[in-house]
């Protein structure tokens, strides 16, 4: 399969190309910066393509072509930050999806966002009391994602998670829904990149928010 990858030279979206590559798809690697990109990238298997994650044309030439898209896009945690990018720039994916009729959609979010297969715990609560209060601007644009992915109609996947850390591999070790299955509170970036590039290809979460820990 080809992969659009928006987001792919942060911290977990390096990661989600180097697994789509294991796995034998080929990347269309969305940056807003191309110094970043890894040189360790192969040429012949990704596809950078530059742009703002507001940039209408620059985005639908990255969906044009692809089976599957992977945002793996957070929000500015600067509260110096304004607007809320991430929101136009999802409804801009979401419609270059539908225009060129692809279907998978897989994104990362955090405890914030609701699955209507959670009974919400206390650890939850917590979560969306604490963006709410000291990252307003953060969290409004995580519930306006939300919203765009949740109402787009397509196959779409939110992977939730707590606290994403540096380091090897562990494995997911827990993953569901809150208030049914426990979730702990830590994992792997690199864990949260290999569940998310294998979602591509796994029906088990389409129209759902699975939350993951180690």
């Amino acid at each position: 399969m080809n992969v659009a990858v928006f987001g792919a030279t942060g911290a977990i979206g390096q990661i989600v190309v180097v697994e789509l590559l294991r796995a034998g798809h080929s990347v269309t690697a969305y940056a807003r910066n191309p110094a970043k990109v890894p040189p360790s990238w192969p040429e012949k298997n990704v596809q950078l393509v530059v742009g703002e994650i507001t940039d209408a044309a620059a985005v639908d030439k990255a969906v044009a072509g692809s089976d599957a898209v992977v945002s793996a896009l957070g929000p500015s945690m600067d509260r110096k930050t304004t607007g809320l990018p991430l929101v136009e720039g999802t409804r801009l994916i979401i419609d270059a999806m539908r225009w060129h009729g692809v279907r998978r959609f897989v994104g990362n979010g955090t405890p914030s966002i609701v699955d209507d297969r959670d009974k919400p715990t206390l650890q939850q609560k917590l979560i969306g009391f604490v963006a709410r209060t000291f990252l307003p601007r953060a969290y409004r644009e995580l519930l306006g994602v939300s919203e765009i992915i949740m109402g787009s109609g397509l196959d779409w996947t939110i992977v939730r998670f707590i606290a994403p850390r540096n380091g090897p591999a562990r494995g997911v070790r827990r993953q569901g829904f809150f208030g049914t299955d426990k979730i702990g509170i830590k994992v792997t970036r690199a864990d949260i990149a290999a569940f998310t590039a294998a979602q591509i290809t796994d029906d088990r979460y389409v129209n759902a928010a699975p939350a993951i820990s180690n």
